[in-house]
């Protein structure tokens, strides 16, 4: 079977990053990329050593797939062009800027019969996937995802620009659908929320609290999750964590009789998962599904979802701050 012919479009900060990975996915072929900015298009070919394609309609004329890493508000009319051709398509989170874009791009995939990816990358980290055997009805997942400012997805609130990727996460990890909400945010740099909270209740019982800042002076992505089996701490800037497990042999009548030292009734389970690069992890799914080799591991249906929570703590916000209605990314 011939490689999957795929192309990127879009050449930005992350675009240069799925062009770079996908000149050696397995059984992919990278025809080349298409940015409109023609400085920016022979910058990245010469330091990549890429073609770049003089039109979109050239790129979409040559592929079996592609990956759309154009800013989110041309997220709908790219991928949408790519779709009514039957090429398949990755597209950069958030899948749309709203719920009729994102409604449309999935019906027109499913009348043309392309595959729809959202590029929910977190799904791929090396703490995520080590601590996946060891999820078992979470009760309680406090997420906290903070960045120093970048004007790249600024022109979105911090809700579809960072912490889309803990919803996602969470609706993932929980399962179960949402029954309650609140959030909370500000702007600080830009006129659009920069700081956001919101409060998450499924229907399983479960809670979840995600924080998300682009004004933090370093990165912090740390995950913790509680269930009755145990803890788990995950760093998602690092890629690894821990399970703190309660011992089987606990004897809680005399837990309860004293105050007892951590390892007498836990045990701490380091997690592990094989090296890899998410962004190549993710293509090599998105190329997998393709090939049908493999289901869609992030569908559109999924990214259509983690937008419509997104949307609706954006929704939320709003109330406490009618000012930001109609502001940038609102």
């Amino acid at each position: 079977m011939a490689p999957t012919r795929i192309g990127v479009i879009g050449a930005g900060s992350l675009g240069y990053h799925h062009v770079r990975i996908l000149r050696s996915v397995e059984d992919a072929q990278l025809i080349g990329f298409y940015d409109e900015r023609p400085e920016r298009a022979a910058a990245v070919t010469q330091e990549l050593g890429v073609p770049a394609a003089r039109s979109l309609d050239e790129l979409l004329d040559a592929v079996d797939a592609v990956t759309v890493v154009v800013p989110t508000p041309a997220h709908h009319a790219v991928a949408k062009r790519a779709l009514a051709r039957g090429v398949h398509v990755l597209i950069e989170k958030p899948i749309a800027s709203t719920l009729a874009e994102a409604d449309d791009l999935l019906a027109t995939a499913r009348a043309s019969g392309a595959i729809v990816q959202t590029g929910h990358v977190e799904r791929f980290n090396r703490a995520i996937r080590a601590a996946l055997p060891y999820i078992e009805a979470p009760r309680f997942v406090e997420s906290n995802r903070l960045a120093p400012f970048n004007p790249r997805g600024s022109d979105v609130a911090v809700v579809l620009d960072l912490m889309i990727h803990d919803i996602d996460l969470v609706r993932t990890l929980v399962g179960g659908h949402v029954t309650g909400l609140a959030a909370a945010g500000v702007p600080v740099l830009t006129p659009s929320v920069d700081i956001a909270n919101a409060r998450l209740t499924f229907d399983t019982g479960a809670v979840a609290n995600i924080t998300a800042s682009r004004v933090s002076r370093d990165r912090f992505r740390k995950l913790r999750i509680f269930q009755r089996s145990g803890y788990l701490s995950l760093d998602l800037a690092q890629g690894n964590g821990e399970f703190y497990r309660l011992r089987g042999d606990l004897d809680v009548a005399a837990m309860a009789a004293a105050p007892r030292q951590l390892e007498e009734y836990m045990e701490r389970v380091p997690l592990e998962a094989p090296e890899g690069e998410p962004l190549r992890l993710e293509f090599e799914s998105f190329i997998a599904a393709v090939r049908g080799r493999a289901p869609v591991l992030v569908s559109g249906d999924d990214g259509r979802e983690a937008l419509a929570l997104a949307l609706h703590i954006m929704r939320e916000i709003e109330r406490s701050l009618p000012a930001l209605a109609g502001a940038p990314g609102a």
